[in-house]
């Protein structure tokens, strides 16, 4: 028989489950708080559920719980990442960001990623798998624990595209967010995506409050393909109706991100049309500016270009922010430390 997965189960899913196995509805309820609220690592530590009703769980189900491989602080703003190993060996890599309106943790949704974004680390060696519904809760859960305090915000924006990952996806946003669990409010949490149309669209029927963010990164399909490959199935006159289509259902604010390339992107040129294509949407334009990878070479562009982008944009009436550089001295950027962890591992050097 296999095994069920016991963390990515929804409260009335678990009451089914543990009244199968002849146990009283209540305990499903003291199981569910066990996992999502007093964030427990193991059956042992549930002491208030009888002996036996512990061992009949460890036959029949397993039980979600990623073991800290690396933690590295930054010194410069104490953002912490966490390499986390998954029950099969595979690597996943969190953030954890910390600002004055609180806790702010970044999670992967994906072991890798096949949408082979140019600039991005997560994507160099393609996509092993998906993260179940209860890795994702775990990356937050072991953080939350490790620090004793709350996360309060929680973005999909690390390794993986959260759309090609859609059901889990839902499972783990509608866990999160629930009122037995850590009930962590859906418009404190954002998804990423590159932009799977199909995927936006069916996302903004499914009644959830959550911010959506469009991974942009260029102002035209000729510029933007040759940073994205997903651009070369969906053109940009398809993915902006699709995310006005979630403003229109959601009533939530659009956000674009946008990686800053010295030399690809970053010139007043391509500011104008940025504002072109976003004079009419209902969000606001995040600046990135790149992060280098060893693999690629492309550049960060310098803060005068990044601050002549963002003027011109503010001047033209567009909300802009520059996405302050978070944990730089520990490879901040996704993909980065899991990458050269696995490159040492392969070379025999852990």
């Amino acid at each position: 028989m296999e095994k069920r997965d016991l963390k990515s189960m929804e409260l009335l899913e678990l009451t089914e489950f543990v009244k199968e196995m002849g146990e009283k509805p209540f305990r499903a309820k003291q199981l569910y708080q066990w996992m999502h609220v007093k964030l427990a690592s193991s059956y042992d530590e549930m002491t208030n559920l009888p002996m036996e009703f512990r061992e009949k769980l460890k036959e029949t189900s397993f039980y979600t719980s990623l073991k800290t491989v690396r933690m590295l602080r930054s010194g410069i703003d104490g953002t912490r990442k966490y390499l986390f190993s998954l029950g099969d060996g595979n690597i996943i890599e969190s953030v954890l960001m910390k600002y004055n309106h609180g806790n702010s943790v970044c999670i992967s949704s994906q072991v890798g990623c096949r949408m082979g974004c140019r600039f991005c680390a997560s994507t160099l060696d393609g996509l092993t798998r998906n993260l179940t519904a209860g890795e994702m809760l775990d990356q937050i859960y072991r953080i939350q624990a490790s620090i004793g305090e709350r996360v309060s915000n929680v973005v999909v924006m690390g390794s993986g595209e959260p759309m090609d990952n859609y059901e889990n996806l839902l499972r783990f946003i509608r866990l999160l967010s629930d009122e037995n669990g850590l009930h962590i409010s859906q418009r404190n949490i954002t998804v990423s995506t590159c932009g799977l149309v199909p995927r936006i669209r069916q996302f903004a029927r499914e009644g959830l409050s959550v911010t959506l963010a469009l991974s942009l990164h260029a102002p035209d399909d000729e510029v933007r393909k040759t940073l994205m490959p997903v651009a070369n199935t969906y053109s940009l006159s398809e993915v902006l109706p699709a995310c006005r289509e979630y403003y229109e259902k959601t009533g939530r604010r659009l956000t674009f991100e946008y990686s800053l390339v010295r030399g690809v992107n970053d010139n007043l040129e391509e500011a104008r049309k940025l504002f072109e294509l976003l004079k009419d949407m209902h969000g606001h334009v995040n600046l990135i500016p790149v992060n280098p990878i060893k693999e690629r070479d492309y550049r960060q562009s310098g803060r005068e270009a990044v601050e002549r982008f963002r003027d011109y944009l503010e001047k033209k009436g567009i909300n802009v922010t520059i996405r302050r550089e978070m944990g730089r001295d520990i490879g901040g950027a996704c993909g980065q430390l899991r990458k050269s962890y696995l490159k040492k591992d392969e070379e025999g050097q852990l």
